[in-house]
This record gives C-alpha cells, structure tokens and sequence, in this order.
C-alpha cells in the first residue's frame, strides 16, 4: 500500500512538472550543434555529422586560451561561457560555492532539468565534513534562464541542434569551472549529477581527468531513450515522432549518449557511484540497467545503489537520506582509484 501510495505521489508530482510544457517545432540546428556552415536540411545528413563528433575525442574539450574572467562575491562565482548563444543571460555561468574550510575536496554538483532552487542542505551537508561544494547553473537555469520562459526548454527539446549545444555548454562551463578549482589549490574533484545533470556529470566526468570520482543519480546511458519514454519528456516526444524515429534520434543525439563514453568512464583512476530508483518512470530501470551492463562490459565496476521508489520520491525520507550516506562514504573512500568488484 505504502509504494502505491509512493506511485501516486510520483505521479501527481510528474503531472505538475508538465505546467507550461507545450509541443514545438521539430527543427535540425546542425549548425548550433556542429560549427558547420553548410545548410543540413536532412536527418540523414545531420546523423552523419553527430557521427563525426561521437569519433571526435576533442569534441567536449575546452577551446584553447587561458580566459581568467572569473568574478567571485562572497558565495558566488561566474565567467563567460566558451559558448556564446542567442540569450545574452545563458552565456554567464554562476555558481554558488559553499565552503568547508579545506581544500582537499572539492565536489561540483549539477541539477536536475527545471531545477528552481540551489540545494541548500546537500551542500551544508557536506561542507561541515571537509568538502567544498560548488553548485553550478546549467544553461538556462537560474540566473541564466530565458527571459520569459517558464522551464528550460532551451536545454532540452525537439530542436535537435541547440540540445547538443546546450549540453556541451554545460560540459565546458563544468570543466572551464573545475579548471579554477584546480587553479585555486583544491586538490580531490568530484562530481555529482542528478537525471538530466547525471548525462552533464557523466559526460564531465569521461573527458576531464581532474575528476576523480563521479557519482551520478537516476541516470542511464541514452539522451534519446529516456526522452522518448520517461513520463518528464511527453511534450518533447509529440514534438519529434512525427518528424523522426528513436533509431535516428540515437544517432543524432549520439554524442550525448553516455554509453558511447564506457570506455573513458571506465578508467582506472575514476570511481563511479550510480544511485538508481527501481519505480522510476523518468529514467526508466531498464535504461539504467544496460547502461550499466556496458560499463561493467568497459572494465568498470560501478558502486551501485537502488531503491524501492520513484524518480520523484528519491527525495522524500528514507530514500534521500539514504542516498545522502551512500554519498558520503563514496566521497570518503580513501583509495580513489580502487573500484569495488
């Protein structure tokens, strides 16, 4: 009874979450996506260049320059973005840094998709136990929201394009703000992403080698399935079917896929932690699950936590505190480099 009433719960949080969501235009963007300059006017010809970048291993690498336009105000931190967009607010990154007095740890959080608040109590939480944690703005979230939108629609929708580019925005923005760290004395980097912010994390993670441990909560590996299917996505999902099918929308979000990344995830010196919810109709359990089964097939061995609730309810008691512990003794682990069997 309890885990039909837990259901419910998920359910009528899910059906508040679609206020404002609407069907768009199904629109290719390679040119936002790619830097091409040539007119894409095919799926075909699209999946081709977001092949190119899955090959691409400099494809979420930071551009070259040495950019110190870093401002910090008590608190808060922001610099330009290395990728400039059509929203003049969505090219400032702010981030919001939470001490703990040391610098031997430091962990950066990203968001879920349509996050309105900073977390607060994780990042008390972990701060009063040595860890400094700096909570970053993904592109048009918080203060870089567009200007009369009431979600971030520009982060993900049926515009192909702009949602590769607003995710490798926010892979770039995550690494330009790890790079300060690294340049201000924090010696351990961390990450932890939560759904759509866990592909952020995850894609962070593959390509930065200053990361040493990842943790990445109600994840999988495939952009394009869980828009498809989780019950967050319906808006986006009317938009796309009658334009293209999940096969091409593998492929052309392909270098979002984080099961392209196994390999890069897998290396020795990056351990991974993956919370999952088994009642999750977001992420659905069976994308997590191969998604899983990949990394394992890549040599990694994931630290893996699943509970008995929604994508939703992971943030009710027991379930967050449980996640919250699990955090802590993964970030605590002494050999980071030794991953469990």
């Amino acid at each position: 009874m309890y885990h039909r009433w837990l259901d419910r719960w998920d359910e009528r949080r899910a059906q508040r979450g679609e206020e404002g969501k609407k069907k768009t235009d199904f629109v290719l963007d390679a040119d936002r996506a790619f830097l091409v300059e040539k007119d894409v006017k095919t799926i075909d010809e699209f999946c081709v260049l977001a092949d190119q970048a899955v090959a691409d291993p400099t494809f979420f690498d930071e551009p070259d320059g040495n950019d110190q336009s870093f401002e910090r105000q008590g608190e808060w931190l922001t610099f330009p973005s290395d990728i400039s967009t059509d929203v003049a607010e969505n090219n400032v990154v702010w981030a919001k840094i939470t001490e703990s007095g040391s610098f031997d740890q430091a962990m950066v959080i990203f968001h879920h998709w349509n996050a309105l608040s900073w977390n607060r109590r994780i990042a008390s939480f972990f701060s009063k136990r040595r860890i400094t944690v700096v909570e970053i703005a993904m592109p048009y979230h918080f203060q870089r929201s567009r200007p009369g939108s009431s979600h971030a629609d520009y982060m993900l929708s049926a515009n192909l394009g702009r949602t590769i580019q607003s995710v490798r925005q926010a892979v770039l923005d995550g690494r330009k703000l790890i790079r300060w760290l690294k340049g201000n004395g924090y010696c351990d980097i961390s990450v932890l992403g939560m759904s759509l912010g866990s592909w952020v994390a995850g894609l962070v993670a593959a390509h930065d080698p200053a990361v040493l441990k990842a943790s990445l909560f109600l994840t999988a590996g495939s952009l394009a399935d869980m828009v498809w299917t989780g019950r967050a996505t319906r808006a986006i999902r009317d938009s796309l079917e009658p334009e293209i099918g999940l096969a091409d929308l593998r492929r052309a979000w392909g270098p979002l896929n984080l099961e392209n990344c196994v390999d890069r995830l897998a290396r020795p010196d990056l351990a991974l932690q993956v919370v999952l919810a088994e009642r999750d109709k977001v992420v659905l359990p069976e994308l997590s699950t191969r998604f899983i089964q990949k990394l394992n097939d890549a040599g990694a061995r994931p630290n893996i936590l699943e509970m008995n609730c929604g994508h939703y309810s992971l943030a009710l008691p027991p379930y967050i505190l449980l996640a919250g512990l699990s955090l802590k003794r993964f970030l605590s682990r002494a050999d980071r480099s030794a991953q469990p069997g």
